[in-house]
């Protein structure tokens, strides 16, 4: 996947003397920060490079995994432009010059190229920049075709952490510096008390370990035990998802302020209150894919670091709980627990609090390939079903479903539903690790606004 593949790493492995246990890995400063790059991968990246790498045997995650195929499907007409299908399929991450610097990496994601006006006589070269793809439009109405170099430049030293630095990280994917006192309280956490019970293993990874690393970090409780030791890794996640209540993070709540509100209508099985599926406008199709552009720092930022995924949430927290700078390089914390998207991919409505990173090239007038609005265009009406497969909406497929899941028409109601922060948010939170995430992610009452059945003469 990458020309870092054949890059491997020894790891000085703790394991109980029963050897089924992994209790901590000590790692330098490069392994480090792969491990700590997860956090800056958009979701629809992790699911594109897990399903690149294991296949037919790739992981379903939550919901995100019928997002993306849902939205690969989709015929590129419905998108404002012809890239921005592109852009939602292979989204960026910020800091790009950061990746490059790894000595691994697992995101194959090309970087960012910028591109100039096509008309060697237009009289606003050198003044305005197309990203990412070669169709963005110059005020002179030729294509920003004729790529330019951008200056991804490198500095020294570490990547997030500094290089002269040891951690040690547990099966549950906490990070700590290398010192007696994490040690002692990870050991007697675990009940360990003496070296007796103890057995030190050298360990190698390579690609395909920090793979698994990746897909167990989202799947199991013990990633590095199921890898080192080989007690096996799920292909799902399955987290039981009750209604959503979400200890927000602080900055989000102070924006709760916004009244943005997407309005779609539930088509409900009345004898149950089972949501089988929405029908949506582009606003709320947008927001669902716009997830896809997320980093899993920002989803942690956003939801509190109380995301279902237990092993993504310690890293956030340990990392954030590192205080001592003599470890992090001083962008780290910024890049990583508060990422922003990068130029160009927040849409106009975006429900989300979500900021882009200032352009690096001031001065030029960055034009992105979707335009100034939305990724989808408005005007068409979407079905999203419960696990969030996004369709046109045609009366054919409705018809489908109902045949599908058993349902007789006598049986179905129709709500009308707003969804603004706290509901988006919710969804959010359910798209990572259930299957149903519009239903776990709504609380579907039986006294919303129900619409009126039609008469028909």
């Amino acid at each position: 996947m990458s020309d870092t593949e054949d890059v491997k790493f020894s790891l000085s492995v703790l394991v109980n003397k029963q050897r089924t246990k992994v209790l901590y890995a000590e790692i330098d400063s490069d392994f480090a920060d792969i491990i700590l790059s997860f956090l800056s991968l958009p979701l629809g990246t992790i699911v594109r490079i897990l399903g690149k790498h294991y296949g037919d045997e790739s992981p379903v995650v939550g919901s995100l995994t019928n997002l993306y195929n849902s939205l690969s499907n989709l015929n590129s007409d419905l998108f404002c432009t012809e890239s921005c299908k592109q852009m939602l399929l292979n989204p960026r991450k910020s800091f790009e010059n950061e990746r490059s610097k790894l000595k691994l990496y697992v995101d194959d994601t090309p970087l960012t190229k910028g591109f100039e006006c096509a008309n060697k006589d237009c009289s606003y070269k050198g003044t305005q920049l197309g990203f990412y793809y070669d169709t963005s439009k110059c005020d002179c109405r030729n294509t920003l075709s004729n790529e330019v170099a951008l200056d991804h430049y490198e500095e020294t030293g570490g990547v997030y952490t500094k290089n002269t630095k040891t951690f040690i990280i547990s099966d549950d994917l906490q990070i700590f510096p290398s010192e007696t006192g994490y040690i002692l309280r990870i050991l007697t956490g675990l009940g360990i008390t003496s070296t007796d019970f103890t057995e030190l293993m050298d360990v190698t990874f390579g690609f395909n370990q920090v793979m698994d690393l990746l897909k167990g970090s989202l799947l199991s409780k013990t990633p590095l035990t199921d890898i080192i030791l080989n007690k096996g890794v799920l292909n799902s996640i399955a987290v039981k998802c009750e209604p959503c209540i979400l200890p927000v993070d602080q900055a989000v709540e102070k924006s709760s302020s916004n009244d943005k509100k997407m309005t779609v209508r539930a088509i409900i099985q009345e004898s149950t209150n089972r949501l089988l599926f929405v029908e949506a406008d582009g606003n709320f199709v947008d927001f669902l894919f716009s997830l896809l552009t997320i980093p899993l720092g920002k989803v942690e930022c956003l939801l509190g670091s109380s995301t279902r995924l237990k092993n993504i949430d310690n890293l956030y927290r340990s990392l954030g709980n590192i205080t001592d700078d003599k470890y992090l390089k001083t962008d780290t914390k910024t890049m990583l627990l508060e990422p922003r998207l990068p130029t160009g991919y927040v849409s106009k409505d975006n429900i989300l609090p979500l900021i882009e990173e200032t352009s690096k090239w001031g001065g030029y007038y960055i034009k992105s390939p979707k335009g100034l609005g939305n990724y989808v265009k408005g005007q068409k009406t979407y079905m999203v079903t419960n696990d969030l497969t996004v369709t046109p909406f045609y009366m054919a497929s409705i018809i489908s479903i109902f045949n599908q899941l058993k349902v007789p028409f006598s049986d179905v109601k129709e709500l009308e539903l707003d969804i603004g922060l706290k509901e988006a948010l919710k969804i959010l939170k359910a798209s990572l690790t259930s299957t149903s995430a519009l239903s776990n992610g709504l609380m579907i009452k039986r006294t919303a606004k129900k619409i009126p059945k039609q008469e028909h003469a």
